[in-house]
């Protein structure tokens, strides 16, 4: 009753459901932009005119568009269910005095729970006793070691969660030993439940391509809007009927506005998703992409992203000899002893020796299945059993032919392991495992060659001092003979005048590719800063490893960041930076925020539920796949298959190639609109007919330039992206470069078409001849002008046709399509087009050549100024 009581107060002990998008808002979103907005208002113009067919058109536009938004940007959000799923299990709980097992999300306050090696701890719990407890807080912590609990240590209020021996939290594993805790927290309560609460929380940075966009469709949504109103009172002036001066200001609208850039920029991110998961890399977002290749710093986790998460023997000291290194990485037997060349058999044989002790000494398991290698129980042990199969020593085979009999179980308040182990009838093994000066303590004597020597407390505590130094943790393995008799126990009393059988240095190793990636990424102009919840101590080793930083001043602990008090001192301690050690999942957040102030563009990679805030709320989150936790890739907008950091920068550049193509389509397809706008507006101001109807400009925005700039989206990187800087957040799509290069693109080939219209009608053709000739001018315009903008920089000629040979056929089809619909009943009669001769076509061609010329002088021009002007230097590799 009295758990039935609570349960009714603090609810079940599961994460509470966050509440998602609906679909409809998703789709209604779609239509909250200013181009939309006019583009709505033309077909509503046109509908009220009697012009169905260009209603019709703007109207499919609109749904077209809304309905690619809707299918890209609705996602899931199941960043809390995947943190449900981790609560869900099952506990031992005392009830009535009872032990009953219980399914996890009855578990109340108050409850005892027993904990046991192996077992997920189901909600937060202080402990009341424990037998050589070890918990694996890597989920919530990124603490990279398995961390000694004790339910009766000191412990301060303000203690971060690493730093709480006398708790143990939900989510977290049981390496070894046993408890008994009782629960404090449950459901929303626990720690894993806070994390859920900040992950339905919006995320305060924008996108940088949304960004980019919202402030260019603002910019064209004002223009034309300015422009339209301006030419509508001029024509009421001029005394124009109302039906025309509508009908004019639909066609303003629907020339100026880029109506096939939503489909082309949906189409050039999906080509990099396309690439990007050919690279191990799988995109949840599409504007993801775009935002990782803009990023200026990647705050990166340490474990199981720069590293492996596998605790690993990277080092083995054999007495009298200097550390050897250790090949292979994890839990995969894999690797062997490099001893030097030189090397003595005698020394072989003990590290041999080294390796059987650490195997007898042992509660793990480490067995080959079909699935692979398999482990169970404290990583410390996991690791030793896979030193003792790099020497040819199996547990099974050591067990069997030395069995054990008695056992001194871990202890944090002893700090090392004891194991005893029967020769023959009258003689037994005792083998010590534990903290280097507790093990050295109990030594007579130490192996060598020949035999056992006196023990050399000098070459011991240099040794450990030189694997310490490298950010390992230092095991001492020990051996000894006593009598046996039958039912003997092991006691502490017998663990004096061992002989000591070697070292080993421990260590979560980097993975394969993670220095050449952080050097990769700090060439392209990208800071890489570390934020771990690991051991100062230990992030600074690592650093240094990855050439992140040297000395002790370049790392802020969480204690700092704790006592930082206001933004602006946060910040200063970010600036100063590039590792962040102890944080906690609250203050990693803390740091992607103070970055995101102090104007960059941030991704943040992680594989722990520690990890969520800070992943939910970075301009783009990369998660781990392999070894990451459901709720680091729920999180994530970008998830890495095969957990390599290398796949980052792959990430950045496909990102920065993405970003390229998306310009390059927004230059052609806002050049040509400007070039119709500028060839409407001049002829109106003259006193010419409308040069072109509103029909004919959405036949050319949408059809014939349409099937261009979604080849243009596939256009490849042009080679040079990671030696590029950043692009500053701030920069607007519209740079100077671009802003030349629409200006006179839309003047030659605004320019042009009304000289040939002019002359047309003043040759005594009709309006309609002469439209029809000015649109299929335009059409050759946009088949020259998507050549031209393959890059920005580089001269047509440099590009070679067969590098994106969709490209050649898109060109091919738009014109082709066009030449059809000329004569095709339906379409000349739906956009009033008619066929043109042979050589009306080459003049027309030849004419629209003169685009080609005119851009090929500017990108030379470009050239010369960046030669003479110099090149930004890159930007230093610290925020």
């Amino acid at each position: 009753m009295e758990a039935a009581s609570r349960r009714q107060v603090h609810g079940p002990n599961e994460i509470p459901d966050g509440a998602g998008r609906a679909v409809w808002h998703v789709f209604a979103q779609q239509f909250v932009s200013p181009l939309i907005a006019v583009l709505v208002c033309a077909a509503g113009l046109s509908l009220w005119l009697g012009e169905r067919t260009d209603a019709i058109f703007i109207g499919a536009v609109l749904l077209l568009n809304a309905v690619i938004g809707t299918t890209q940007e609705y996602r899931a959000e199941q960043g809390a269910q995947a943190l449900r799923r981790m609560v869900t299990t099952t506990a031992d709980v005392v009830r009535d005095g009872d032990v009953v097992e219980l399914d996890a999300r009855e578990l109340v306050p108050g409850d005892v729970v027993l904990l046991s090696s192996g077992m997920k701890v189901p909600a937060d719990l202080r402990l009341l006793d424990v037998q050589g407890l070890r918990v694996d807080e890597s989920p919530l912590t990124g603490e990279s070691l398995p961390v000694d609990k004790d339910a009766g240590a000191p412990v301060s209020v303000t203690a971060p969660l690493g730093d709480r021996p006398t708790m143990v939290f939900a989510g977290t594993f049981v390496g070894s030993g046993r408890a008994r805790g009782v629960v404090t927290a449950t459901g929303g309560g626990t720690e894993l439940g806070a994390l859920a609460g900040r992950l339905r929380q919006p995320s305060m940075a924008e996108p940088p391509l949304l960004a980019r966009m919202r402030r260019f469709t603002v910019v064209v949504g004002v223009a034309v809007g300015t422009v339209a109103v301006a030419m509508g009172v001029i024509e009421l002036a001029q005394g124009a009927a109302w039906h025309e001066v509508v009908l004019v200001g639909v066609a303003l609208a629907v020339s100026a506005v880029p109506e096939g850039l939503p489909v082309a920029l949906t189409v050039a991110l999906a080509v990099a998703v396309r690439r990007m998961a050919r690279r191990a890399v799988i995109v949840r977002r599409l504007v993801a992409i775009e935002s990782l290749g803009s990023c200026t710093v990647i705050a990166t986790d340490k474990t199981g992203t720069l590293t492996v998460n596998e605790l690993t023997v990277t080092h083995v000291a054999v007495p009298g000899h200097a550390p050897w290194d250790v090949s292979g990485v994890g839990a995969e037997p894999t690797g062997a002893v490099l001893v030097p060349v030189g090397g003595d058999g005698p020394a072989l044989a003990g590290a041999e020796r080294l390796a059987l002790a650490g195997v007898l000494c042992n509660e793990a398991t480490l067995a080959s299945t079909d699935d692979g290698w398999m482990h169970r129980g404290d990583a410390v042990d996991v690791a030793l059993l896979v030193l003792g199969h790099k020497l040819g020593i199996t547990r099974p085979a050591a067990a069997e032919a030395l069995p054990q009999v008695s056992a001194i179980p871990f202890e944090p308040v002893h700090r090392y392991a004891a194991s005893l182990h029967l020769v023959d009838d009258r003689t037994a093994c005792v083998v010590v495992k534990g903290a280097a000066e507790r093990v050295l303590a109990m030594c007579a004597t130490m192996a060598g060659p020949d035999g056992d020597v006196p023990l050399d407390r000098a070459w011991a505590d240099a040794t450990v001092a030189r694997l310490a130094t490298g950010g390992e943790r230092v095991l001492a393995l020990a051996a000894g003979t006593v009598p046996w008799r039958d039912g003997q126990d092991l006691d502490h009393g017998d663990l004096t005048g061992l002989t000591l059988v070697g070292m080993v240095g421990m260590s979560d190793p980097l993975r394969s590719d993670s220095s050449a990636a952080v050097a990769a990424c700090r060439r392209a102009g990208i800071a890489v800063v570390m934020v771990t919840g690991d051991h100062p101590a230990t992030a600074l080793a690592t650093a240094r490893r990855l050439g992140l930083a040297e000395r002790p001043d370049d790392v802020v602990t969480g204690a700092r960041l704790a006592r930082a008090g206001d933004d602006a001192a946060v910040e200063r301690l970010v600036a100063g930076a590039t590792v962040f050690a102890r944080v906690e999942p609250a203050q990693k957040y803390t740091v992607v925020a103070a970055l995101t102030r102090m104007g960059h563009v941030v991704a943040v990679t992680g594989d722990g539920a520690n990890d969520t805030p800070a992943l939910h709320h970075a301009h783009v989150g990369v998660a781990m796949g392999r070894s990451g936790t459901d709720v680091a890739r729920e999180a994530a907008e970008i998830v890495v298959t095969d957990d390599r950091f290398g796949a980052i920068s792959a990430g950045v550049e496909e990102g920065r190639i993405a970003y390229a193509n998306v310009r390059k389509v927004v230059q052609l397809l806002v050049s040509t609109g400007a070039a119709e706008l500028v060839l409407v507006l001049s002829a109106l101001v003259i006193g010419l007919p409308l040069p072109l109807l509103a029909v004919q400009l959405l036949w050319l925005n949408l059809v014939t330039n349409g099937i261009q700039d979604v080849a243009l989206a596939f256009e490849p990187g042009e080679g040079d992206e990671m030696s590029r800087t950043p692009r500053p957040p701030g920069e607007p799509v519209f740079d100077r470069t671009m802003v030349e290069r629409v200006l006179l693109s839309a003047a030659v080939m605004g320019g042009v078409s009304l000289a040939l219209y002019r002359a047309l009608l003043a040759a005594g053709w009709t309006v309609e001849d002469a439209r029809n000739s000015i649109v299929l001018l335009m059409v050759l315009f946009e088949n020259v002008h998507v050549f031209n903008s393959r890059s920005e920089r580089r001269s047509v000629f440099a590009r070679g046709p067969h590098r994106n040979l969709l490209l050649v056929g898109g060109t091919v089809a738009a014109q082709l399509l066009h030449v059809a619909a000329m004569h095709l009943p339906f379409t000349q009669e739906a956009l009033d087009l008619r066929p043109v001769s042979f050589s009306s076509w080459v003049a027309l061609l030849a004419l629209a050549l003169t685009l080609l010329l005119a851009v090929e002088a500017h990108k030379a021009w470009l050239r010369r100024r960046r030669v003479t002007g110099g090149v930004r230097p890159p930007r230093g590799s610290r925020p």
